[in-house]
């Protein structure tokens, strides 16, 4: 089947699906969205209304496209357990209809502690939680319509996630307090490794690797480097150093763990927040090493930048504004190429 550039954007309103859709957008693409309310103005995007759980809806929105991205999650992120694996599997009939390409933003919840601390892309799955559970049949469902032929998939995993326009997310709902100028930034695993994904150099990933698809395994997983916080302080530091060049002041401090556990038998969200905290317990840092041989290079903004771009976003800065020192407005190469 011929296709034009087109790309059907599940999820354009998030974070990762709205940063895909944005860089595939100014990478020249034709972008479509799927949404079940009135579509944002002016952003450039095809907006389809639909709902990702009715399969009729995505079946017509991808009518047509080469690439499906399928970065949805339930509502409010609840009811994982009924939601999820339905919304893929419209997802993969659509893209199968269309012989297209299934790209996956995928995450770290796919592992145990067994796999750390540095994790390979073929490492053993065994999740410690349900919605690692979750991810694991999700990437299965998706290798087993790639070997069926009928479509291809490319996952690519990364750490938590950061970046403008995404908000939920540890960084714009634990490690800083959305709706306030930043004064403290909350750490949840102080002198732990701990990985960070800035949301647009994700998705520059996502679009470079999109253009060698049709060299890529008709079944691609790779794993995203992105920002490595070696001893659990670094991305606290980096706030610091921002919120200080904007004439205010943060101060560090640990996430407090204790509130979570008291609250956590009558709030699902809190519940889940503590199955997940073996993350911060213990270095897990996935490997990119197979990305880097096949792209040359990762994509790479420096950290202070990403941390200014993402707390202006979140309107959490300091009311005095300033320019950010020099220094660490530098980019590599790798940033500026898509920037």
């Amino acid at each position: 089947m011929v296709h034009t550039e087109t790309a059907l954007v599940l999820g354009a309103s998030g974070g990762a699906g709205g940063a895909i859709a944005r860089r595939l957008l100014a990478a020249g693409w034709t972008v479509r969205a799927l949404g079940r309310g009135a579509p944002p103005r002016d952003d450039g995007l095809d907006w389809r209304r639909g709902d990702a759980m009715r399969a009729e809806d995505v079946r017509a929105a991808a009518r047509g496209c080469a690439v499906l991205v399928h970065a949805v999650n339930p509502p409010g992120y609840r009811r994982w357990g009924e939601l999820v694996l339905p919304m893929l599997d419209n997802a993969i009939a659509a893209a199968r209809a269309e012989a297209a390409t299934v790209v996956l933003p995928g995450t770290v919840y796919n592992y145990g502690p067994e796999a750390f601390p540095l994790i390979a892309e073929d490492a053993p799955q065994r999740p410690h939680t349900r919605k690692g559970a979750i991810r694991v049949e999700m990437e299965r469902r998706l290798e087993a319509a790639a070997a069926a032929g009928a479509l291809r998939v490319l996952i690519l995993r990364a750490g938590d996630f950061f970046g403008p326009g995404a908000r939920n997310n540890w960084f714009g709902q634990a490690i800083v307090r959305p709706g306030r100028p930043v004064r403290e930034v909350r750490l949840p695993g102080p002198g732990v490794g701990h990985q960070y994904a800035y949301l647009p150099d994700l998705a520059c990933t996502v679009e470079r690797l999109l253009a060698r698809r049709p060299t890529l395994p008709a079944f691609t997983r790779l794993h995203f480097g992105g920002h490595w916080d070696a001893d659990g302080h670094e991305l606290g530091r980096a706030v610091q150093r921002v919120v200080a060049a904007h004439g205010g002041a943060a101060r560090l401090a640990d996430f407090p763990w204790w509130q979570v556990r008291l609250a956590a038998p009558f709030v699902t969200t809190l519940r889940e927040l503590l199955e997940m905290r073996y993350l911060w317990q213990q270095p897990a840092r996935l490997d990119n090493r197979r990305l880097v041989a096949l792209l040359g290079e990762e994509p790479h903004t420096p950290l202070d930048e990403a941390v200014e771009a993402t707390l202006q976003s979140l309107d959490v800065m300091p009311r005095r504004p300033a320019p950010v020192a020099p220094a660490s407005r530098t980019s590599s190469s790798a940033s500026r190429t898509c920037s």
